[in-house]
Formats: C-alpha cells, structure tokens, sequence
C-alpha cells in the first residue's frame, strides 16, 4: 500500500471530505501509475477518483468499532518519531 494514504476511520474529529478526496486522489494515482493523466485520460481519472471517494465516504460510515477515537495530534507526533527513526543517519 502506498505509504501517503492514512488510516481515515476512528479519529476525532472524523475525516473530512478533503482528507477522503485526498486518500482517492493518491490511490488512483498509485493504481494509473501517474500523477497527471493525460487530456484524454482526464475525464476517466477524474471519475476513478470520484468513485474511490464514494465508496470510502461509504465504508467509513458504515465502519463499526469499540476503540476510542485516536487523536490526531497524537498519531501525528508518532509518525515523526517512526519517520526520524527510518530516515536517520
């Protein structure tokens, strides 16, 4: 899975439409293999991203859990110490 798509469910606040539109955006790019598609690949790229959206917006409404809601800031500054840990040199 690529590395720039973030886990969407069981935060507080609950992911905004931005951040799902961002998640489609990644993926599909991931799964077209390209950043900018082509003026003739526009319109299906633009539909793909649409569809991944709606469906996440769908599965994260219908997603059911026990845990208590993670906290941004928290998962945040857990990601930057796994990151200085990675990249150290």
């Amino acid at each position: 899975m690529c590395r720039n798509i973030r886990q969407l469910h069981n935060f507080e606040p609950p992911a905004t439409p931005d951040e799902v539109q961002a998640a489609a955006l990644q993926y599909v790019r991931k799964v077209a293999g390209s950043t900018n598609p082509s003026q003739r690949n526009q319109a299906a790229f633009d539909r793909a991203v649409a569809a991944v959206a709606a469906a996440t917006e769908e599965l994260l409404a219908e997603l059911v859990t026990t845990a208590p809601p993670k906290d941004r800031e928290t998962e945040a500054a857990k990601a930057r110490e796994r990151a200085a840990k990675r990249y150290a040199s």
